[in-house]
């Protein structure tokens, strides 16, 4: 069995959300793990974990961020990490896969699939193996408990429900 830990110095975990319906705001966690385990080459048996510190949040906004962090939102004092854990790993093609999990923010868990680009595996000038991976997919906030909202004068909404996940993982293979 083969055993992946994420290289943060090498990945980025980002998420878009939809400001006033006409501007898209980018957040990322900063402090974050993973682990991938697979017998397989092509990856079709991995398990994988995966958890962010709520408080590593950034959206380039400090009262932003204290906002994301609060009750209305992650409330990261009572639910300090969000977690995934993956229950298949589905080959599309040589390339593309589909990653099946449950991901738990705040109390709750609920199943969602995300669109993973298999970007090869390569040894690094040190001797270690590394793979690399693209994932996308989309959740609606509203699931999870994060439902806080405003209106506008003209009577639209602040955030859009649908939050999307863009993450760059690349995964070092341990000895």
């Amino acid at each position: 069995m083969a055993t992946y830990k994420i290289d943060p110095a090498h990945s980025e975990i980002h998420f878009k959300v939809k400001h006033l319906m006409i501007t898209t705001v980018t957040g990322s966690f900063s402090k974050f793990d993973a682990t991938l385990t697979a017998d397989k080459e092509d990856f079709t048996d991995a398990k994988i974990s995966f958890e962010a510190d709520i408080d590593s949040i950034t959206t380039n906004s400090e009262q932003r961020d204290g906002h994301l962090k609060s009750d209305d939102f992650f409330s990261a004092e009572k639910f300090p990490k969000l977690t995934f854990e993956s229950t298949s790993f589905e080959k599309n093609d040589d390339e593309n896969y589909k990653l099946t999990g449950n991901l738990t923010i705040r109390d709750v868990t609920k199943t969602v699939a995300l669109n993973v680009s298999y970007e090869g595996t390569v040894n690094d000038p040190w001797g270690q193996v590394k793979a690399g991976f693209e994932i996308t997919g989309k959740i609606n906030r509203k699931d999870f408990g994060l439902s806080w909202n405003a209106a506008t004068e003209t009577g639209g909404i602040l955030l859009s429900e649908e939050v999307k996940l863009a993450l760059n993982v690349q995964m070092t293979k341990q000895a």
